[in-house]
């Protein structure tokens, strides 16, 4: 009885900061107003093997209503016709650049020297690093560089609408966004008078381009599988100011296609998030089994194969009210399946599994592979691998 009322507790304190998470994240408006002289924004995307995406994140990029700003694509080496589609797409549109990628040198991650290559060529006074399956509302660009104003950023970044088509997506997707919101105290990071890095997610960061090149650019992180995990860092340490905010209202991503894609591409995180806090990953993954999973086989096992006190079920019935009210103040705010909240135990095991799978590859030294190029346990190591592989 004491443990499953100690569960009911440190649940309540998990919805406690999930509700101060979602009233503490900034939203960009649609009414924000473009600051008198307007500086340019450059919008920097890199793309490897994108021709399925590519064209429609321009296509949204194309209709934003902020006057001044320009969009360059570094094709990353790739093997489809990711750089045919933007060519043509540039033609008809100035504002449009395509730069041809240079081979990845030694010591570098794919995205981060792709990042590093876009910065240089970029003539904003803000850099915007978006990924290339990321769509975008016309007011975007407006009202982000208006929140980061207000806010005095060195970087923003944020918590994106994600796009799911298939079923078994639907159930997996959305409860990144609730480890994230329910474990982070990003209210109390951004608080805080001492700089201090919030959550940062890759598909869109947001800088001034005086900031960025203060902490050395994305050469500062060149060697990070998890760029955007360790930009909030960097930029903390140097004293920036790192907001995380809602972008679901402006901004959507088309993360995965398939559930092998979320597979590897999740993985390709936790690997790299295994080698920075071994143990504090293994903490993670016994506290979602104790506080996020227990619930439900002590449901199973309490109410179906054997009998249990009166007050022990209620306490378990109590545990899994509180995980559901969570889910669905999480999916109300993003916009998710309703139906999706019902096979949370399904969609944690999903992140579970990956972790430990993950976490014994790093440990018996496997690479992990993501956009045809593996990287080993140290992150600088590149290699070549046959296409979808």
């Amino acid at each position: 009885m004491l443990f499953q009322l100690i569960i009911v507790t440190v649940l309540a304190l998990f919805l406690v900061n999930l509700i101060f998470n979602l009233r503490a994240l900034r939203k960009p408006s649609a009414d924000a107003r473009v600051p008198a002289d307007a500086p340019l924004i450059s919008v920097l995307i890199p793309a490897r093997n994108e021709e399925n995406n590519i064209r429609a994140c321009l296509e949204s990029l194309q209709k934003q209503d902020y006057p001044n700003f320009e969009i360059l694509v570094l094709d990353d080496n790739s093997d489809d016709m990711t750089g045919a589609i933007v060519s043509d797409m540039a033609v008809t549109d100035r504002r449009i650049l395509l730069i041809p990628g240079q081979p990845l040198p030694d010591g570098w991650t794919g995205k981060c020297y792709a990042c590093q290559q876009l910065a240089q060529k970029a003539r904003g006074a803000y850099l915007l690093f978006v990924d290339a399956d990321t769509l975008h509302e016309p007011h975007m660009l407006r009202a982000t560089l208006a929140l980061a104003l207000e806010l005095k950023t060195s970087m923003l970044s944020g918590f994106d609408r994600q796009i799911t088509d298939s079923f078994p997506l639907k159930i997996i997707m959305p409860v990144m966004y609730f480890i994230l919101l329910g474990w982070a105290p990003i209210w109390l990071l951004h608080r805080s008078r001492k700089p201090l890095p919030s959550i940062a997610i890759g598909q869109f960061l947001f800088f001034s381009k005086d900031e960025y090149w203060r902490i050395g650019g994305h050469e500062a992180v060149k060697s990070n599988v998890v760029e955007d995990i360790q930009m909030g860092i960097e930029v903390a340490k140097r004293g920036g100011r790192h907001i995380a905010i809602d972008l679901s209202s402006v901004v959507a991503c088309h993360m995965y296609r398939s559930v092998p894609g979320a597979w590897n591409g999740l993985g390709k995180s936790i690997y790299a998030v295994v080698a920075m806090a071994p143990l504090g990953l293994v903490a993670l993954v016994l506290i979602a089994s104790v506080f996020y999973l227990g619930p439900f086989y002590n449901l199973w096992y309490g109410f179906v194969v054997g009998y249990q006190p009166v007050s022990w079920r209620i306490l378990i019935i109590l545990q899994i009210g509180i995980i559901y009210i969570m889910r669905w103040l999480l999916d109300n705010r993003f916009r998710e399946a309703s139906f999706s909240m019902w096979f949370q135990p399904i969609g944690l095991a999903f992140y579970v599994f990956n972790v430990c799978w993950s976490g014994l590859r790093w440990l018996f030294g496997a690479p992990v592979t993501w956009k045809d190029r593996s990287y080993h346990k140290e992150h600088t190591a590149e290699e070549s691998v046959p296409p979808h592989t």
